[in-house]
Formats: structure tokens, C-alpha cells, sequence
């Protein structure tokens, strides 16, 4: 394997200039950087991440925080695996580590402390709640200049850097797709509000109601907080019901699962089902019994996006002036589809 003294020879310049070109430090004449890039690809050279690390006095890792939840598998749920992967991948192709992290429920997360004891270089947050705290965490990070990343929720009024899928649009689809086929008694199972996508999928709801010329009825307005139980728990209520529920529309396909399956245990045949629409479409949604109808969301792509975001345009640039910041939020939506299966067919 080539050495950087080699590369420096061949390119004619230093071994220090070297270093700086390849770890993205200091100015640097383009003609040289040129002689460098072509010198190191010549040799088949390539820096060790433990070098570059130390060279850029940064720590190579990109943090991911999560929300801990007890007794709850995140990792193998769907929202959570598929954009980590996202995020992984992205991480991978540009030689960083993930380094994953929980905060317990209700804590402050000390964001700013992470990156001043050089743990991460970067930091994509999921599972944020907009509440006092979280936002002045949050806003910290920002004045301090330090790059990261808010997944899946929206902070109105603030500049920070969020990449989400629109929700609006696709609950809207859900209920179109339900009206279209003459459904008019329909059961929102929603998340908590304290969830910007909750609030945005019920938005979406009434907007497709009201271009059906109909009204969400509020005694059909049901919270959850995502789980499968918290749908089974729901599931009473629209037995209860049953009689004049034609369709349910779930906030996730935990949710509309575990309302299926409280039916079930109430002795409610598959027959006498109201139509289902969830939310995601993840591996279970095709597995449900009847398959299940959803709304797709790119949350792998979504993983890769943030980490781009900050990878590519952040890591490695010089902290932010904070009064150069924007005060608009820099969030990017990709578009959902709706994914049409048995459990929404008349």
C-alpha cells in the first residue's frame, strides 16, 4: 500500500500539504490540490479514518438519538430500522460510524455537550416532541453552530434543518381513496399531538373530508400513541360501534394492526371488518390479515437525506455564524403514495 511520502513525492509538494488536501484543512491552491487528488488516486492511497479523525480534530461518528422507550423493540420496528438504515448507509459510503444513543422519557437531552467532548461530528435527532426543553435544546445546538438534523418533526417558526415526509398529503390520500369508494363513517385512530406528524396527519384527514363535502365526526376521533396495543385498546371503542363504522383510518400500521386484532379477540370475523387504511406500509401491513392498505413513507430515503445533509454540507465546515442564519425552516418533505390492498376494497 502507497504511503502519504509517496504521494507527496509524485505530486511534488510536502507530506503536510498532503494531509491537508486529503482531510479538507485549510486553504488550499486548486492546482495543488489537483496534483494531490491525482498523486493519491495514481497510488491507490487511502487515509485511515483514525487519521483523518485526528487530523480534522473530530471524532468520525455521527450520533443518532432516540427516545427510550421501556419494554419497546426499536430496532426492529419499522419507522425506526428503515431509516436508520438509511442513515447507516449514507454514513458508511463517506467512512463514519454511527454512534446510537437513548434519552430516557422526559429527559433534556445535552446535545451541545456531545459535541464539545468531541463525540460526534454531527447529530441526527429522532423522536423529538415539540416541548419547551427539546426546543431550547435544540436551539442551543443552533447558536453554538453545530451541525444536525431533526427527523420527522417540525418545529413552526424555528431555522432548523428537518427532513420529514408529507403527511398532509398523505392522510389526505387515505381518506380520498376511502370516500372515492362511498365510505362516510370514518374512525381516525391519530397519534399524540404532541407529534408535529400527528397534527399534519389530521390536518390531511379533514382536508380530504371536506372535499368529500362531509365532516369529521369528533366522537370518531381517537388518540393512540402509535403502539400495536394502544390499537387494541382503541378496538373497543369501535366494536362498540361497529354498527355505523364503515371505514378506520390509522396514523401507522401498528395502530390499524392492533385495532384488527382487537377485533378478532371480540369475535369479530374478517367479514364484518370496516374497510382499514394504515399509515407507513411496512412489512406487516402485506403480512396483515386481510393486507393491509397504506400510505407509504420513504423513511429509508429520508435516512439517507439527513445524513447527507449533514456529511456532505456540514461536517467539516466552520461553525455557523449565528447571525447568518435563516430564520426559515430548511425542512425537506419527500412525497408518500398510498399503497392499496384488500383491507380498504369494497
Amino acid at each position: 500500500m502507497a504511503s502519504r511520502k509517496e504521494v507527496a513525492e509524485l505530486a511534488g509538494v510536502s507530506e503536510a500539504t498532503v494531509s491537508r488536501v486529503l482531510n479538507g484543512v485549510g486553504p488550499i491552491k486548486e492546482e495543488t490540490k489537483r496534483k494531490v487528488l491525482q498523486a493519491s488516486e495514481q497510488l491507490g492511497y487511502v487515509p485511515s479514518a483514525l487519521a483523518r479523525s485526528f487530523a480534522r480534530s473530530k471524532s468520525g461518528n455521527l450520533g443518532v438519538v432516540m427516545p427510550y422507550v421501556p419494554k419497546a423493540h426499536l430496532f426492529s420496528a419499522y419507522f425506526f430500522s428503515e431509516m436508520l438504515s438509511g442513515i447507516g448507509n449514507k454514513a458508511r459510503e463517506s467512512g463514519m460510524d454511527l454512534l446510537v444513543m437513548f434519552r430516557t422519557p422526559d429527559e433534556v437531552m445535552n446535545y451541545t455537550d456531545l459535541f464539545r467532548r468531541q463525540k460526534i461530528d454531527a447529530c441526527i435527532i429522532l423522536g423529538a416532541r415539540d416541548d419547551p426543553g427539546e426546543l431550547a435544546a435544540l436551539q442551543q445546538l443552533q447558536q453554538e453552530g453545530h451541525p444536525f438534523c431533526v427527523m420527522n418533526q417540525h418545529f413552526a417558526g424555528q431555522s432548523f434543518v428537518e427532513v420529514d415526509a408529507d403527511h398532509i398529503k398523505g392522510s389526505r390520500q387515505a381518506i380520498r381513496h376511502l370516500t372515492d369508494q362511498g365510505y362516510r363513517k370514518i374512525a381516525f385512530l391519530n397519534g399524540p399531538d404532541s407529534y408535529s406528524n400527528s397534527q399534519e396527519r389530521l390536518q390531511g384527514v379533514q382536508m380530504g373530508m371536506q372535499e368529500a363535502k362531509m365532516e369529521l365526526d369528533p366522537s370518531l376521533l381517537l388518540e393512540g400513541n402509535y403502539s400495536r396495543r394502544s390499537g387494541q385498546e382503541a378496538a373497543g371503542h369501535i366494536a362498540n360501534r361497529l354498527h355505523e363504522i364503515d371505514a378506520v383510518f390509522a396514523a401507522n400500521d401498528r395502530m390499524a394492526i392492533g385495532v384488527m386484532h382487537g377485533l378478532r379477540e371480540r369475535g369479530i370475523p374478517v367479514q364484518d371488518f370496516p374497510a382499514f387504511v394504515g399509515y407507513d406500509d411496512s412489512d406487516a401491513a402485506e403480512m396483515a390479515v386481510p393486507p393491509l392498505t397504506s400510505v407509504r413513507v420513504p423513511f429509508y430515503e429520508m435516512g439517507e437525506l439527513a445524513a447527507r445533509k449533514l456529511i456532505d454540507e456540514k461536517v467539516g465546515s466552520p461553525p455557523a455564524n449565528v447571525s447568518s442564519l435563516s430564520s426559515v425552516s430548511t425542512r425537506h418533505l419527500l412525497p408518500t403514495e398510498l399503497i392499496v390492498r384488500a383491507s380498504s376494497i369494497r
